[in-house]
């Protein structure tokens, strides 16, 4: 069974940074397609950013050039490093592996929480 483990969220000023991470058991990450997605309360889950098995990188207009998806095939870990927080970017991030034919996602994980103070 595979299982996803984000982490690395938390609390954080407004113009900080964080560098959120989601390791893999019971399937190689590197395999797959990985995303981040987010969902801030009230709010539906979106992407944020994803990155394909051959390390193309894609990231929704808010956070291009603030944000930064890269893999560790050797860790088994993706990771999403966000800089230039603002109060917008706080939601539930989630990491998300296993496209299916449909466009979604077969495996996600519990999610992390990071907080924008502004």
């Amino acid at each position: 069974e595979v299982q996803l483990v984000e982490s690395g969220g938390g609390l954080v000023q407004a113009g900080g940074s964080l560098r959120l991470s989601c390791t893999a058991s019971g399937s190689t990450l590197g395999d797959s397609d990985v995303a981040w997605y987010r969902q801030a309360e009230g709010n539906g889950c979106h992407l944020v950013a994803s990155i394909s098995r051959a390390g193309t990188a894609y990231y929704v207009d808010s956070v291009k050039g603030r944000f930064t998806i890269s893999r560790d095939n050797a860790e088994n870990t993706v990771y999403l490093q966000m800089n230039s927080l603002k109060a917008e970017d706080t939601a539930m991030y989630y990491c998300a592996a296993g496209c299916t034919a449909a466009g979604g996602y077969k495996f996600w994980g519990q999610g992390t929480k990071v907080t924008v103070s502004s």
